[in-house]
């Protein structure tokens, strides 16, 4: 029997009419709108696309948007500067640089100039400080839809196997964190993978929960993945493909058609981890909105 799919386009639209509730609650009680400042450097198409789809998101739910599209020339201390201006500007709960920067920009300088308190993307050092301290933070917005999609789809992380591949700061060691914490979608034993691990189907295939975010195709194949358990596909792949219209296809890091012959569970590529990702987005910046309020 093939495995259900874990519908990442619906969960991530019932978030966002729950969002969208408290948005007009927070209009209402506070006369606050949230805020989100997006900043841009370069025409990267990717990038490009990426802010536009968080822009769209925002005017959906009533988030306020403010778009800071500047060009690659853009100095550090220029960037510097508008993040300080964003900063202080209490129109503003949540600010996004989009990455990948250019590279005369030192990126790890200019995701520490993020205020914590506005740091949506939870990608600084404070944020993910806390994150491994398990106290409240905006956490990592891919790793924390990630663990939506599963407290949504009853999957029970409670002491279950997990296994990660990949162990990027965006997310394979958050998620890995999330897991592991004493809180509901946590309390998992966990254990973490890279391109370095020696026979990784070795660890695959004891995993009861698999996330793969290894960023290349077909890094899962079915005889890697145990009977019956739930798989969470984070990559999106560019893979030639001269019928499709753009020249290509997505494609995640599991071999799809294959695995979900063997899995329970498993998240579709695209449909699945992407939509959840603008829609943490938004829940942090909400969820700093309100922490203005207190």
């Amino acid at each position: 029997m093939a495995a259900q799919l874990i519908d990442g386009k619906k969960i991530a639209a019932d978030i966002r009419e729950e969002l969208k509730a408290n948005v007009a609650q927070l209009q209402k009680d506070f006369g606050v709108t949230p805020g989100l400042s997006v900043i841009l450097v370069g025409e990267d198409p990717a990038s490009q696309s990426y802010v536009t789809a968080k822009e769209r998101a925002c005017q959906e739910i009533g988030i306020y948007s403010d778009d800071n599209r500047i060009p690659a020339s853009t100095t550090q201390e220029e960037l510097l500067a508008l993040i300080a201006e964003k900063n202080a500007d209490p129109r503003i709960h949540g600010i996004l640089v989009q990455l990948p920067l250019p590279k005369h920009i030192d990126t790890d300088a200019v995701i520490a100039a993020i205020d914590p308190a506005k740091d949506v993307d939870g990608f600084s050092p404070v944020s993910l400080g806390k994150l491994m301290l398990g106290q409240p933070t905006f956490i990592s917005c891919t790793p924390h839809g990630i663990i939506q999609l599963l407290l949504r789809s009853g999957v029970n992380t409670d002491g279950a196997h997990v296994v990660v591949v990949g162990r990027s700061n965006i997310v394979g060691k958050p998620v890995a964190n999330l897991l592991f914490q004493k809180a509901l979608g946590g309390n998992a034993t966990v254990t973490i993978c890279h391109r370095h691990t020696r026979d990784l189907g070795n660890f695959t295939r004891q995993a009861d929960i698999l996330v793969a975010a290894a960023g290349a195709p077909h890094t899962i194949t079915r005889d890697m993945v145990k009977s019956g358990a739930v798989v969470i596909d984070v990559g999106v792949n560019r893979v030639a493909d001269p019928t499709a219209a753009r020249g290509y296809r997505l494609k995640g890091d599991v071999d799809f058609d294959e695995v979900k012959e063997v899995a329970s569970m498993i998240t579709p590529v695209p449909g699945g981890v992407g939509p959840m990702t603008i829609t943490m987005l938004l829940f942090n910046t909400v969820l700093s909105a309100k922490n203005s309020c207190k």
